[in-house]
């Protein structure tokens, strides 16, 4: 008896791990493959081809009125679906209506802003923010971050797989590292009591099989309880990091007692470490790099500074 094929949807998935794609990357891709199957009533892709995604994204844009950046990332998962999955790449370019650009310049808090905001922000959330700001993270990366990840001789951080799933060094503020020692202490007092497991990437975790379990590879900010990684079906419980979603909340908190007369939240302080820098006199390609971006475009959105050549860089929060 031959085994039941795959749902495209799980074959969509089982590609992305095979990949090594992110877990976020994972569920946006599968968000918008469904819903280019069900804006064409529910046709197999298969069935369809180039002229059914260019309808798709051009109804992207004129009635669902989408940012360019979010077009792009329907336009990747489908272009994913028909290369990857479906073997049926599609030719040529898509013509699909693009979505229009509105650039937006980001909104910055003055460095007495900044230090209000940080100082209504309580218990792990402060050392998140002052990391945030410090190091001009993304909430992301910051959650992300492992132990072996921080280098307090050195007062580096390295930022592993970050946008582009690329790695990045950047500085570890000298005015974080007492809190975040404390920190640290009290995380490797809880993983010593229950030896909670850490999960990692597939490839990694078949290579090192007790690696979950060491100290050096647990999250900085670790979840207060364990949970099954959704990826796998092994039923083990790990110790995954903060949500997102709970560090927003306490920013906003944090703002609106501060007062901040503008809207505040997480990617805010990594705006305000850029800018803060440049203001300051420093290089803008030492900026780009340490904020990890691409092309010197990205960064110039924060300032008109000249190029000044190469500096030693001490964190904004250090001044």
């Amino acid at each position: 008896m031959t085994d039941k094929p795959k749902k495209l949807l799980d074959q969509v998935r089982d590609k992305l791990r095979l990949k090594n794609y992110s877990y976020a990357t994972e569920k946006s891709y599968i968000g918008w493959i469904r819903r280019y199957i069900l804006f064409h009533q529910k046709r197999h892709p298969a069935e369809m081809g180039k002229a059914e995604v260019e309808a798709f994204l051009t109804n992207l844009a004129v009635e669902g009125n989408v940012a360019p950046s979010t077009q792009n990332q329907a336009l990747h998962a489908l272009l994913f679906l028909y290369r990857e999955v479906l073997e049926q790449p599609i030719a040529g370019n898509v013509e699909a209506l693009r979505a229009r650009e509105h650039r937006r310049l980001p909104i910055v808090l003055t460095v007495e802003e900044t230090q209000h905001v940080l100082d209504h922000l309580e218990g792990v959330y402060h050392l998140i923010g002052l990391l945030l700001y410090g190091s001009g993270l993304r909430v992301q990366e910051c959650l992300s971050l492992r132990v072996k990840d921080i280098d307090f001789a050195r007062r580096e951080i390295t930022v592993r797989s970050g946008k582009g799933d690329k790695d990045r060094v950047t500085m570890l503020p000298e005015k974080a590292v007492p809190d975040l020692e404390m920190h640290l202490a009290q995380v490797r007092a809880q993983h010593a009591r229950d030896q909670g497991m850490a999960p990692l990437p597939d490839a990694l975790a078949r290579k090192y099989p007790n690696a979950p379990r060491e100290w050096a590879w647990q999250f900085v900010f670790p979840s207060a309880s364990l949970s099954k990684d959704p990826r796998c079906d092994d039923g083990i419980l790990y110790r995954f990091h903060l949500h997102e979603s709970q560090v927003q909340k306490a920013v906003h908190k944090a703002a609106r007692q501060a007062g901040a007369g503008k809207p505040v939240s997480p990617h805010t302080f990594r705006h305000c470490f850029a800018t803060h820098l440049l203001e300051a006199g420093y290089d803008i390609r030492t900026v780009q790099e340490l904020l990890g971006h691409k092309d010197v475009k990205t960064t110039q959105i924060y300032t008109h500074v000249l190029n000044r050549g190469p500096r030693a860089v001490r964190s904004p929060l250090d001044r």
